[in-house]
């Protein structure tokens, strides 16, 4: 049996690159300023009150608790981080006497010619330009333009405005919320939010992260980056002047849809990103809950007043959660807490001399195995006490178990009640001024847990295996470009859709109306005519198009009255014969789009087709690649979905087939970069499965490929490997429809193999871990699976070898297991082999791997690969092994 090396495949263990351990935590920081720049003064002050564990110096002003020095080489040592508040023509001087200096990093508040030209040129990566500032509260590091310091806590702003972080500080000091990080990438010119977000996915200190996008420089870093950090902790992003930059909305609905598949929670505003703040920083998810909670969207109410009970019920549905139904056991028992005469229900009123009553109830709702969430609502009421109430909430909240729902709280008013808030705050409650600000951040936390669960979620087996004809399409492409064409006919674009597998009309060319006649009688009727042009895209929007044409007569009449009408209406335009079709029998119209966006690249869209399908509104957004699973979500967030499953005189549509159809164009998408459009409309669906029956495609200028935000699966490294016995098995990167496979692998595991492979006994895998080692990102890890093929054709595992590598760095953590049915047939070092020669081709430039000390058969592997083993200095009971490719 072969053993794994690494404890642990959640993250790259050991320490961060230099650089960003550099930025993020460094040691000791210059100030290199211009006096005359009113930022100078403001960082200045903010460095010499953070309490800095480090060393501070300043060049170029004086700055009371800051160390003086005249020059960078009169500083010991280099400088770890630089804060550079000097006029533009200055940076890139400063810039070089930091690289010659040693230094690596650097923050620019203020403006910069080009920032990325100057970093590149002398090394230095900068936070900027108009950078807020970096603030690592923990450490009392305040390099920043803020007007208020920020207090340690779990919470991560990584922002572009230094408004919006002003706003979100002020906000945060008034509701006792800290920080562990606040970092201004500002322009992003060279440290953007991919840097950012790795090192946060590290950092233990980090409980959530709070996202400000605008513009994001490295689409496929920046999807990697947050679906890593996203695994292990909230994120919540915003977007400013997005519809306002595009009135469409589409790029919006583009970087939602980027935002989603990497796990991140989407908001709409300021406030929202408030409320979800306020409630990431206090509140712990439950653990647990079963099946029925997997949507985690099921809210109790408590309340001392009817009124506000009701208006957070409506807010619940509003904002499409549900209204727990609580069990006989649970109602029975709430009704002892009631007046004589009130029956229990949810919402649970128990009238305004409630007091300490409310929180006791809100503690028995939340630990209601039926519930995912409590809103415990409050409103002044006389003769109450109303700092005695407060004090039993959070008294109650504190006691909540891990098992238990999060409470969230509306302490309505302002007189009275906004003291109380406050307090309710310092002691770490999730706390709100209205009932629809409380039921707002319980329905965040679901959408969390759906967003989050969606990105992990384990597909079925099923794989669509494609044998697509891309000569043909290579070819298609060819003939335009040669015709100096961007553009495809109807019918080269049908042509191409057929290459790909997926069923298209049958159709012929025809140059005049009497070959268009013969055609159609070729074909069959009823037949279809469509005028061809290069410069008509909407060809029934000129009368371009004729359906249910009964004979060659009627073919002919109407291609005559067509080219006349067309000619009448747009003189200008080049036509170049008819397209004649047999008419296929009416279905369901859906339209599937694949377009590109200026941020994201490439996506794919779905929803109702037909002539009116850009008035529907009706379009569900994903990016490239798509699976079968992932085909079938997108599918599920249109409207027309309803429709599909059946409706009135709507027979069901055959789902899969349309599933089938989108994963076909997305690998259109992956295999011809050059295409930037190809839409599909109308697809016809029914019970039966679809058809194409037109689609138009546009290529992108020559020499500019679109790129992918999402690597898609590397099938050209699969391979077959022949064992010592003879046997061939086939070695290939790992899947997401691998997760059933390798869950039957762990179950072959021996107790302890299962302690060398994870260094804990695990007694089985748990979701989250298998949807972290199937659903990998190909550009920043790779795992190989051996694989046999069974009788019943599904696979299975018996080998599995993996490559992390650092993001910032030229090294990478291995692992590697083989299942002892396999012992001694060499596939633990081809498995390795494999591992080195995608390393070489990926830039990693150190293999390294940890291993129990008494875990004797993978010390000798290791050392026969030729590792250099020695015990780690940070846990005595492991070896390090190290290799140099």
């Amino acid at each position: 049996m072969l053993h794994c090396t690494m404890a642990s495949l959640i993250s790259v263990r050991g320490t961060a690159s230099f650089r960003a351990a550099a930025m993020f935590r460094p040691r000791s920081v210059v100030l290199l300023a211009e006096p005359q720049l009113p930022e100078a003064a403001i960082v200045a002050r903010n460095l010499a009150a953070g309490g800095f564990r480090g060393s501070l110096h300043v060049i170029g002003m004086e700055a009371p608790g800051l160390t003086p020095a005249e020059s960078l080489e009169a500083i010991a040592e280099p400088p770890d981080l630089a804060v550079l508040c000097l006029p533009p023509d200055r940076l890139e001087p400063a810039m070089a006497d930091l690289a010659a200096r040693g230094s690596l990093a650097a923050v620019v508040p203020g403006g910069a010619p080009d920032l990325a030209a100057i970093s590149a040129r002398t090394g230095i990566k900068a936070l900027g330009q108009g950078s807020f500032g970096l603030c690592v509260p923990g450490i009392g590091l305040n390099a920043s333009l803020a007007h208020i310091a920020p207090a340690p806590g779990k919470l991560a702003l990584v922002t572009q405005s230094s408004a919006l972080a002003r706003a979100v500080l002020d906000w945060a000091a008034a509701e006792a919320v800290g920080f562990s990080h606040v970092i201004g990438i500002g322009g992003n010119a060279t440290i953007g939010f991919a840097m950012a977000l790795d090192w946060l996915a590290r950092d233990v200190n980090t409980g959530a992260v709070l996202l400000d996008l605008r513009r994001i420089r490295n689409r496929r870093a920046f999807i990697s980056a947050a679906r890593a950090v996203a695994r292990t902790r909230p994120v919540v992003a915003i977007r400013a002047g997005g519809r306002s930059a595009d009135q469409s909305g589409l790029g919006d609905c583009i970087m939602e849809a980027a935002l989603r598949r990497a796990g991140v929670l989407r908001v709409s505003g300021l406030e929202d990103l408030l409320s979800a703040a306020e409630t990431l920083a206090r509140v712990r998810p439950r653990i647990g809950g079963g099946p029925a909670a997997a949507r985690g969207d099921r809210i109790a109410i408590v309340t001392n007043g009817i009124g506000l009970g009701q208006l957070a019920a409506d807010a619940v549905l509003a904002g499409g959660g549900r209204i727990a139904t609580l069990s006989p056991e649970a109602l029975a028992a709430f009704a002892l807490l009631l007046p004589a005469g009130w029956r229990p229900g949810n919402p649970l009123s128990l009238g305004p001399a409630s007091g300490p009553r409310l929180a006791e109830a809100a503690t028995m709702m939340a630990a209601l195995p039926e519930v995912d969430a409590v809103v415990a609502l409050h409103a002044p009421a006389p003769e109450e006490a109303g700092d005695v109430a407060a004090e039993a909430m959070i008294a109650a909240c504190r006691t909540g178990g891990q098992r238990s729902a999060p409470v969230l709280v509306s302490w309505a008013g302002q007189h009275t009640a906004g003291r109380q808030r406050e307090a309710m705050a310092r002691a770490g409650l999730a706390v709100f001024p209205t009932p629809e600000a409380a039921v707002r951040g319980a329905l965040q936390l679901a959408r969390d847990r759906q967003n989050r669960a969606a990105a992990a979620e384990l597909p079925p087996r099923d794989v669509l295996e494609l044998a697509p004809d891309r000569a043909t399409v290579r070819r298609i492409l060819h003939t335009a470009r040669a015709a100096g064409r961007h553009s495809l006919t109807e019918e080269e674009s049908l042509g191409l859709l057929a290459a790909y597998g997926l069923p298209t009309v049958p159709g012929r060319r025809a140059a005049a109306a009497e070959d268009a006649a013969d055609a159609a009688a070729m074909l069959g009727f009823p037949a279809v005519l469509k005028i061809l042009s290069p410069d008509l895209r909407h060809k029934s929007e000129v009368g371009g198009v004729a359906t249910g044409l009964g004979s060659a007569r009627a073919v002919r009449a109407e291609a005559e009255a067509m080219l006349a009408r067309i000619r009448a209406r747009r003189p200008e335009a080049r036509i170049e014969g008819f397209l004649v079709q047999r008419q296929a029998a009416r279905a369901l119209e859906l339209r599937l789009r694949l377009g590109d966006d200026a941020m994201f690249g490439p996506w794919i869209g779905f929803g109702q087709g037909g002539t009116a399908a850009d008035l529907a509104e009706d379009e569900a957004h994903d990016l490239p690649p798509l699976n079968l699973a992932l085909a079938g979500q997108l599918i599920g967030r249109s409207r027309t979905a309803r429709i599909m499953a059946g409706w009135r005189d709507h027979a069901p549509v055959n789902q899969a087939a349309v599933a089938d159809a989108l994963v076909r164009l997305s690998q259109v998408a992956v295999d011809f970069p050059e295409i930037a459009e190809l839409t599909i409309n109308p697809l016809f669906a029914d019970a039966d499965g679809v058809l194409a029956v037109d689609a138009h495609c546009v290529l992108r200028p020559a020499g500019e490929p679109g790129v992918l935000a999402i690597p898609p699966y590397p099938a050209e490294l699969a391979r077959p490997w022949t064992a010592k016995s003879g046997e061939v098995l086939l070695v290939r990167p790992i899947r997401p429809e691998d997760a059933a496979a390798h869950e039957e692998a762990f179950r072959q595991l021996d107790p302890e193999d299962i302690r060398w492979r994870f260094f804990s006994p695990l007694k089985e895998m748990a979701p989250t871990l298998v949807a972290r080692l199937t659903q990998i990102d190909y550009d920043r890890e790779i795992a190989f699976v051996a694989t046999r093929r069974r009788p019943d054709g599904t696979e299975e595992t018996v080998g599995v070898s993996r490559l992390i590598r650092d993001p910032s760095a030229p090294a990478a953590e291995f692992a590697v297991i083989v299942l002892r049915g396999m012992k001694g047939q060499g596939l633990g070092r081809h498995l390795m082999q494999r591992l080195f020669e995608w390393g070489r081709a990926n830039g990693v430039r150190e293999v390294m791997g940890h291993v129990l000390a008494d875990n004797a058969p993978m010390l000798a592997f290791v050392r026969s690969l030729g590792f250099a083993v020695k015990r780690s200095l940070e846990e005595e009971e492991v070896m390090e092994a190290r290799l140099a490719l």
